[in-house]
């Protein structure tokens, strides 16, 4: 039994740590959500009503019981500091993620590129949008997007990708982790096979993008660029998703097939997102 709980430095095994971080991140998002909830219907936001609002309250509150959960994970797991988590403003923090936006916008114009050229996709200038309207939206996804990539990150490729590479199973939590996302977005509109294999894909790409730089700056700015890139600025669905940015600067004209430009659930359900994503990570 001991061998199975500890190993030979006496720290528990890897796959009790990622049991036991599952089990408090859920447990501490439930009960910060029961708190924030009262709050934030008090001050006369209803979800059906304000779904954006909600979606940035519901995962600011994830993100920061991920944090939370995965800081304390690490301190009496794993023995690391708060900036083992890869979060912390260490030296070149900047840099990585800044190339992390540069290299994410960059695989969304390839993807988007691939489906032009079989003339799959057309795009034409959102003119029925005001200026100002493109401009809130923008700026509103640019909140959107940053908090939902910071807390997927933190989430996935935080301490439970991490605790597997302290290790040495740094395959084990790519393949796992990557798994783990795909999952976590068949329940998306229009979600199907071809999408769950990208979102995999996207998964090692950005396991990838960790193992790089060991901390979390470099796929949070790919994970921003490319749902910010796809959605605010192409006009495309974010993983199924259209809510997410009301007025792009571009509106999509999608002649399909569904294989290459993912219809619906956009280019993440299609081969032009396969092959970007594979060039993507072969850049990482």
């Amino acid at each position: 039994m001991n061998t199975i709980l500890f190993d030979e430095y006496g720290r528990l095994r890897s796959g009790w740590r990622f049991t036991l971080f599952v089990l408090l991140f859920f447990f501490a998002a439930t009960l910060m959500v029961l708190v924030v909830a009262p709050v934030f219907n008090a001050l006369g936001y209803e979800q059906k009503k304000d779904p954006l609002a909600a979606t940035i309250v519901s995962t600011t509150v994830s993100l920061a019981a991920a944090v939370l959960v995965g800081w304390l994970c690490g301190k009496y797991l794993d023995r690391v500091p708060f900036r083992g988590l890869g979060i912390w403003f260490t030296k070149g923090w900047l840099k990585d993620l800044a190339a992390g936006i540069l290299l994410g916008s960059l695989a969304v114009v390839v993807a988007v590129l691939v489906a032009m050229s079989f003339g799959g996709l057309g795009f034409s200038y959102n003119a029925e949008a005001a200026t100002a309207a493109i401009a809130r939206s923008a700026g509103l996804s640019i909140v959107v997007f940053t908090i939902g990539a910071a807390f997927e990150e933190v989430l996935v490729r935080g301490y439970i990708f991490q605790t597997f590479v302290r290790s040495n199973l740094a395959i084990v939590a790519i393949l796992l982790t990557s798994l783990i996302f795909a999952s976590g977005h068949i329940g998306n509109p229009d979600s199907g096979y071809f999408s769950f294999v990208n979102t995999a894909l996207a998964g090692i790409w950005l396991g990838a993008a960790y193992l790089k730089t060991r901390t979390l700056w470099l796929p949070i700015g790919l994970h921003f660029a490319w749902n910010f890139v796809l959605g605010a600025v192409f006009g495309i669905e974010v993983s199924g998703l259209k809510e997410l940015a009301a007025a792009p600067i571009l509106k999509e004209l999608d002649k399909g097939p569904i294989w290459l430009t993912g219809g619906d659930y956009g280019l993440e359900g299609g081969l032009a997102c396969t092959i970007a994503l594979i060039a993507a990570t072969a850049a990482v």
